[in-house]
């Protein structure tokens, strides 16, 4: 490859960037257009057969689309897209979905933007910002053009929120109430809702900002939901004993099982005892929901640890007991699943680095751009998570009301449970 070619390909002095990323920008621009040859070739071969009065070909190739630029992880790579000409008129003509013809950024720099912003950085940061991480070509955003691409992220916002939800059915929910910090304002509440489908592939259900995460928000956004078309709720929610959200889903998705986060609970109930017995009082509740293979087994663990601290610690004792019931209702469904719906990390994961809100971010969001960058973070996210483990084999399972057990189907289990009877009956 020629250096013209690469003074061709590339606007902007090249010498300051790395020969690595110069040659992997050349070849991500010839992959690109080898791939726009051949969306090309498929259009085309569609029309073959047809032809004009005077026999030719209907369709056929006429120069390329002027030149134009993408901005890319690897910096700008500019690229002529094929055009076709119609000789009857029709309006037929190529039009590539690999590059639609108001692209100008590719999908991985959209999703750089929002999670820029969300850190605090404000619009005149952003030519700087994107020149350091993507190379000298790309060109920043300018302050009007941030407050369209924010227009557009809010509008997306608007139609996911309104969405048709009438053929959506959801085995699984996690929710939790993300506390934020916005300008000029108090900590104000994110009610987050992810749920798993009957394919075992999770989504973003519900977002909705609000000050605080009482029965009242919580019920509003459940409402919501249904007033949309979900009228069968979820068969197990997963969250913190503290949301005002389980009083909610009494109200309108009565049906649903409780699971208590045990994550959320390890911690409150450590924070009442002293650090000399945090390390042992910790692995003794991991015995519990980690490494008892039955809910009979977690119950001994359950007694043991409340014979422990039940006189010196009662506080955490307490803390500990009064969701006994909740904190164990994942036996009743399928093991494969269980790593996922004993604890609320689908929602704690994606607002991990969103929580620790810096001076600046403070400064620079308000509440309702923060739901919005918020939103734009989560259907990123979203592209990444890896579906329910044997989801596909357990979910409609679920949903028609079979029984588990102990994480296997009740049928199987009491089935093997007489067999282990017969078999020391007969050795007595």
């Amino acid at each position: 490859m020629s250096s013209n070619s690469t003074n061709e390909a590339f606007s902007g002095t090249e010498k300051d960037f790395d020969y690595l990323t110069s040659f992997l920008r050349e070849g991500a621009q010839r992959l690109l257009r080898e791939a726009l040859e051949i969306e090309l070739s498929t259009f085309l071969s569609h029309y073959i057969n047809q032809l004009d009065p005077q026999g030719r070909a209907e369709i056929v190739r006429n120069g390329y689309l002027p030149k134009r630029t993408i901005q890319t992880g690897l910096g700008e790579i500019a690229i002529q897209v094929p055009r076709t000409r119609d000789r009857i008129g029709n309006g037929r003509g190529f039009r590539s979905t690999l590059l639609p013809p108001y692209l100008k950024r590719s999908q991985n720099l959209d999703e750089l933007l929002p999670c820029l912003y969300l850190k605090g950085l404000s619009s005149g940061d952003f030519s700087e910002a994107l020149e350091a991480l993507l190379g000298p070509s790309a060109k920043g955003l300018s302050p009007s053009s941030m407050t369209r691409l924010k227009e557009g992220w809010a509008k997306d916002l608007e139609i996911f929120q309104r969405r048709d939800l009438k053929d959506k059915r959801y085995v699984y929910f996690w929710v939790d109430g993300v506390y934020l910090e916005a300008r000029g304002e108090d900590k104000q509440c994110m009610l987050v809702i992810i749920g798993a489908d009957q394919t075992g592939q999770k989504e973003l259900v519900a977002l909705s900002a609000g000050f605080r995460e009482s029965t009242l928000s919580w019920k509003e956004v459940l409402l919501d939901l249904k007033g949309r078309g979900l009228e069968n709720g979820p068969k197990l929610c997963i969250g913190d004993g503290a949301l005002g959200f389980w009083q909610a889903l009494r109200e309108v998705y009565g049906q649903a099982a409780h699971q208590r986060c045990w994550v959320h609970k390890t911690r409150n109930v450590l924070d009442k005892l002293p650090d000399s017995v945090q390390g042992q009082a910790k692995e003794l509740l991991h015995k519990i929901w980690q490494k008892a293979d039955t809910k009979e087994e977690a119950e001994g663990h359950f007694d043991a640890f409340i014979a422990l601290y039940r006189d010196k610690y009662p506080k955490s004792v307490e803390c500990l007991s009064k969701d006994r019931s909740e904190l164990l209702t994942f036996f009743d469904f399928p093991a494969a699943h269980w790593r996922s719906i004993r604890t609320t990390n689908p929602i704690e994961s994606v607002f991990a680095t969103v929580k620790h809100r810096t001076i600046k971010t403070k400064g620079c969001l308000s509440l309702k751009n923060m739901e919005v960058m918020c939103f734009k973070l989560i259907e990123s996210a979203q592209k990444r998570w890896i579906r329910l483990n044997k989801g596909h084999l357990y979910m409609v399972d679920i949903i028609k009301g079979v029984k588990f057990k102990n994480g296997a189907l009740a049928e199987n289990q009491n089935l093997m449970e007489n067999q282990t009877h017969q078999e020391t009956k007969c050795a007595a």
